[in-house]
């Protein structure tokens, strides 16, 4: 429903019980489609706006989708003393943006040269809903309601389960304790996006979980199609060719289709990606000669003949694989290309893995580092310490491209966070039996087609050679689909897609997991969406596709090694008392730093008195464990020490048994015999042995010197046992 205030209107429905309220005409003015989109107390402000022109040059779709995170959105101010203005974009800004990217660029036609920005900037965030669910909501009705050309809206749910019940739009605190969490986003009928991460779930499972989020993202359009229909601008039109124009682009097609007649099935003979482009160059350069070898192509039509090849090399694609189940490389639609998996390959990185899978090759490198190397995270919405993560290189040499290395882009954010979701419920959960910070970095080497999921298969590799106790081997595989443009319910799915099939086919659906379940899933395609049936279909045989990859990294390496690499550090955990943190930390930090000085070692504490002891030094680690546990023992009456001997007093010596803890020896227990003088039997600076007769009410120590001697024969106590003080026994002292 709308509001009575001119050009502000306002929606509103409820959504798995909380209310999803869209406002239309109040921000953005300017902007050709803009609104808010509140979900709970999380508001997300979602503009978009296309280009007058066509940008010259340009043969691809010219889309920007970035998503703003504001500090202020949730009450922060920058933790820099220095720059206190947001920067470039987080991590999981980049992620959101490629998720909404993702999402609505297949609803866009392939021949749109006209810039379009989307922008999603987060205005309020409740610590509890999500905002990346409002934001593409947001970014799906700003496009709707504006000119720009868009087969959308698109809707979108995230789905969670926890103890078997379905949870729609789990909170923060729901999403720690579901077994999976999968991010749906659709039109009415197809699925358009998936991003999905769990606990080893059977395939049965998720594909319950998609068709669920699928069905309650449906229940959106009335509402969505309320908004388009109340607040919707007419379209842009797209200008028709003149008579003349299409009558010359159908000859110059006719030409270019004669040219390129029984030339692709040497293409497909190819049997490397670098004889692949060498045999498409040489078609190109051929095709380019008898262009101009015809006077009545001019120079811009063959430079429009030329750009068709991709078209023609498409549809002979498709016919190949659906005619004769057949597919460019010569493998079966289901078959994986060859695997080989190598670990240990390099001397002195605590561990590593090569995997390669047809010319997609990746190194995976693991390093060990003390707990006080984690990521601290402060975001937006995250806090905290994160303690397990995976970076993913892809530079220019991987695939033959001469291009400079700079900052991660967001392909390789998006990758590397793909890899780490996938590995992230294998990974030792249990700081206290497992306290290591874990980096893993794949390089890809080369590339033909999945070296995300070339990059999980080769980290876990590296994982289990560096003696890390994964729970399971994990490995993924990339699943494409090849349709007919004038049928889609005539199609084939494609197990295993290298680097063509994903540029020319109609999806890249990876799945990761163990030979027990999914732990990932990335769904983009690149028609207009797709069947619930036909994920269901893929999800089954990327199952198979897996368990034969996890047999040939099992003859690698089938367990984590049993010991770390020598170059790794060790790590030594123990507990401490709550109350005695302090005995070893020390008044601004004095203790502790003495300590990591002598050793040479790095000392984590937790609030819980959890100790971790990092060091590459076995003596070292020892040294730094003894010293913390003798600042924190308790002392208990009958043992034994060497002290030292650190202060003398009338009636008795202080002796230091313990670092920070001593204890007091009266002069009658320093000797069997009559002691007249303290000096007489010790000096400062002693070692004495002394044993703990008794720990008073007070917690003071009183030690024996002549217990821990035997007792001459004959012994007869002293009448006066007490020497200059008089003989009896004072109580009056500190220590």
């Amino acid at each position: 429903m709308s509001d009575n205030k001119s050009e502000i209107k306002f929606f509103e429905q409820e959504l798995a019980g909380r209310k999803l309220r869209v406002e239309v005409g109040k921000l953005a003015g300017q902007a050709h489609g803009a609104c808010t989109v509140q979900y709970g107390d999380t508001v997300v402000l979602a503009t978009a706006v296309q280009a007058e022109s066509p940008r010259e040059g340009t043969d691809f779709f010219p889309l920007t989708v970035d998503y703003e995170e504001r500090l202020y959105a949730a009450g922060k101010i920058k933790g820099s003393r220095f720059i206190k203005r947001e920067g470039r974009p987080t991590d999981e800004a980049v992620l959101t943006a490629r998720l909404i990217d993702r999402s609505i660029r297949p609803l866009f036609r392939d021949i749109e040269r006209r810039d379009v920005e989307v922008m999603m900037t987060v205005l309020s965030v409740d610590h509890e809903n999500d905002p990346d669910l409002p934001a593409l909501l947001g970014a799906s009705i700003a496009l709707a309601i504006s000119p720009i050309p868009w087969n959308g809206p698109v809707a979108c749910v995230r789905v969670g389960r926890i103890n078997g019940e379905w949870v729609l739009n789990p909170s923060y605190e729901a999403r720690d304790k579901s077994e999976l969490e999968v991010f749906v986003a659709g039109t009415a009928d197809q699925l358009v996006m998936i991003e999905a991460g769990a606990s080893e779930v059977p395939e049965e499972i998720m594909a319950q979980a998609i068709a669920f989020g699928h069905k309650q993202a449906a229940k959106l359009f009335p509402f969505l199609q309320e908004i388009i229909k109340t607040c919707g601008q007419a379209k842009r039109a797209e200008p028709e060719l003149k008579p003349e124009e299409a009558a010359a682009q159908a000859q110059l097609r006719q030409k270019v289709a004669g040219c390129l007649a029984g030339k692709f099935e040497a293409l497909w003979q190819a049997g490397s990606k670098g004889l692949y482009h060498d045999t498409l160059n040489k078609i190109m350069t051929g095709l380019e000669e008898s262009l101009k070898a015809d006077n009545e192509v001019s120079k811009e039509a063959r430079t429009q003949g030329l750009k068709l090849v991709d078209e023609f090399l498409d549809q002979a694609a498709r016919a190949m694989v659906l005619s004769q189940g057949m597919r460019v490389d010569g493998r079966k639609l289901d078959e994986v290309r060859p695997l080989s998996a190598e670990v240990g390959v390099l001397p002195r990185t605590h561990g590593s893995g090569l995997f390669q899978r047809g010319a997609t090759q990746v190194l995976s490198i693991v390093t060990l580092g003390a707990p006080g190397a984690e990521q601290t995270l402060d975001g937006m919405e995250e806090e905290g310490k994160k303690r397990f993560m995976h970076h993913y290189n892809f530079p220019g040499y991987s695939v033959g491209e001469a291009k400079s290395v700079r900052s991660p882009g967001r392909r390789e954010i998006g990758h590397g966070a793909l890899a780490e979701k996938a590995l992230l419920p294998v990974i030792p959960q249990d700081k206290e039996k497992f306290p290591y910070t874990i980096r893993v970095v794949s390089e890809v080497l080369s590339s033909n087609g999945s070296s995300s999921q070339a990059s999980i298969c080769g980290s876990s590799l590296a994982l289990m050679d560096a003696g890390v106790p994964i729970s399971a081997a994990v490995a993924g595989v990339a699943m494409g689909l090849i349709t007919d443009p004038k049928d889609h319910s005539r199609y084939a799915i494609l197990t295993d897609i290298q680097g063509v099939e994903d540029y020319g086919g109609d999806m890249d659906f990876k799945v990761a997991g163990t030979a027990k379940g999914v732990t990932a899933i990335q769904l983009d395609i690149k028609l207009g969406g797709v069947a619930f049936a036909v994920l269901e279909q893929a999800l089954q045989q990327s199952r198979v596709a897996r368990l034969k990859i996890l047999a040939a990294m099992a003859e690698a390496i089938s367990s984590p090694r049993p010991e770390f690499s020598p170059y790794a550090p060790r790590i030594v955990s123990f507990r401490i008392p709550v109350d005695r943190i302090r005995d070893v930390i020390g008044p601004g930090g004095k203790i502790i730093n003495e300590i990591i000085d002598a050793t040479g070692v790095t000392i984590d504490i937790e609030d819980d008195g959890l100790v971790m002891i990092t060091s590459v030094s076995a003596e070292a680690s020892d040294k730094a464990v003894a010293w913390i546990k003798n600042l924190t023992r308790e002392v208990r009456v009958g043992e034994v020490f060497q002290g030292k001997v650190t202060r003398l007093m009338n009636f008795g010596a202080f002796v230091e048994i313990l670092p920070r803890q001593e204890g007091l020896v009266h002069v009658s227990e320093l000797a069997w015999g009559y002691v007249n003088n303290v000096n007489d039997v010790v000096k400062v600076g002693d070692t004495l042995e002394v044993k703990v007769i008794e720990i008073d009410e007070m917690g003071r120590i009183n030690l024996s010197h002549r217990q821990t001697m035997p007792k001459p024969e004959g012994y007869v106590p002293p009448a006066n046992h007490g020497g200059s003080n008089g003989g009896s026994r004072s109580r009056n002292f500190r220590h």
